[in-house]
């Protein structure tokens, strides 16, 4: 074999050993997007009763991360420019495995702080991600975008499932079960280390100043569809099985039902963005998906008890559809990579500070009415608000901006 053959040779294992990789890293960081958040839902009654909160205040144990998911969204692109895409996201996973842990200590205070962190770190990941599929993925952006939202939801359906049998079966109380999930975030810091030293001085100038973007009518459009789909879906990951519980269903029932429903997304989020993808107008899908969430909602209110895992899956179906659909959006409505990371940096900085109001206002209402009517019926016009947005944001065009760089 000749030398020449040789080098070809080698330059192609190590570009495939390079993808498999990178698509591993890309799965992995999308298993983290959401198990640090949805480990705790199932767990946040029996916290409350730990630390003896009342329902506003035990909902600050979810709607904490939410918040500085959007308060950090931001800084992403920032610092993305400043020390590079892979290398920000490498230190996002650290933060997320930092957090969980800290909130292992039998502390309030370290249960609020390292929510706080988990938000941090996973608000890196949601705003560079769809830039970096866009990168690499150019022509199978909406097809990686639904594999990577299913991994997302699987990654949420998995620890919102295991987290109480983890529970039961190591014993010692929450904090086990809880503190299991940093594992995860540090297999991904493994995988991705590869990839950062491969890309290192390659990526300083690849998100310069996109221009004109938080004047962009569309660009709004998708914010308000991102942070309205996001409040009906935090408001359920903080609150669903505390309705069912308050409805006779036991503790264990409740968190396999709310498991079960975020299994159904997994479906729905691959489906939702292929469909997308290959679509010019999105706007059926926005109909379909928020009609959904807003059927189950409507069961909640009036069948909380009987119809449960039916309302499972009809949320679940309109949940994961929705997720998709927004971080698709986000690619579709985006000329170039750089503009995608920074409208997914302004979509989901708006969106997730709005929709971080939503497990509080919920929890508030609740406390206030004695009863989940009122929180339920607040999503319902909510889930109207989201419509119009989602159709708007659907039209076949991309956001106007000024030169990039300028």
């Amino acid at each position: 074999m000749s030398t020449t053959n040789v080098r070809i040779s080698s330059s192609t294992t190590a570009k495939t050993t390079g993808g498999a990789l990178l698509l591993a890293g890309i799965v992995l960081i999308a298993l983290n997007m959401r198990a640090g958040l949805s480990s705790v839902s199932p767990l946040v009654g029996e916290l409350r009763d730990v630390f003896h909160l009342s329902a506003t205040t035990g909902s600050l144990i979810t709607a904490i991360p939410v918040l500085f998911l959007g308060l950090i969204s931001p800084l992403a692109p920032i610092a993305a420019r400043r020390f590079g895409t892979e290398a920000v996201l490498l230190g996002a996973l650290v933060v997320v495995g930092v957090g969980i842990l800290l909130r292992v200590v039998p502390n309030l205070g370290a249960l609020f702080a390292g929510g706080a962190l988990v938000g941090a770190g996973i608000a890196v990941l949601n705003v560079l991600m769809p830039g970096v599929v866009k990168r690499e993925f150019p022509d199978r952006a909406a097809t990686m975008i639904g594999v990577y939202s299913a991994a997302m939801v699987f990654g949420a359906a998995v620890s919102a499932g295991a987290t109480v049998p983890l529970e039961n079966a190591i014993g010692h109380g929450w904090q086990p079960a809880i503190g299991f999930w940093a594992v995860l975030a540090f297999a991904a810091v493994a995988v991705w280390l590869p990839h950062v030293r491969r890309r290192r001085g390659t990526v300083a100038a690849a998100m310069p100043h996109v221009p004109g973007l938080w004047k962009s009518r569309l660009a709004w459009l998708v914010t308000g569809f991102m942070g309205l789909q996001s409040l009906l879906f935090y408001v359920l990951l903080a609150w669903m099985p505390t309705i069912l519980t308050d409805n006779g269903i036991s503790k264990g029932t409740a968190a396999a039902i709310f498991a079960f429903n975020t299994f159904v997304q997994i479906p729905a989020s691959l489906a939702g963005s292929v469909i997308a993808g290959r679509m010019r107008n999105q706007s059926w899908l926005v109909v379909g998906s928020i009609g959904l969430v807003a059927t189950g909602y409507v069961g909640l209110m009036v069948a909380p008890a009987g119809g449960a895992w039916l309302w499972a899956v009809v949320l679940g179906l309109g949940q994961g559809g929705a997720v998709s659909l927004a971080l698709t959006l986000i690619v579709l409505r985006s000329p170039d990579p750089n503009t995608a990371a920074q409208l997914s940096g302004m979509a989901q900085a708006v969106g997730y500070v709005f929709a971080a109001f939503g497990p509080l206002a919920a929890g508030a209402l609740h406390q206030v009415t004695d009863g989940w009517t009122v929180p339920i019926v607040l999503m319902l016009v909510l889930c109207v608000c989201a419509l119009a947005c989602g159709i708007g944001a659907s039209r076949p065009e991309h956001v106007r901006v000024g030169r990039v760089g300028e």
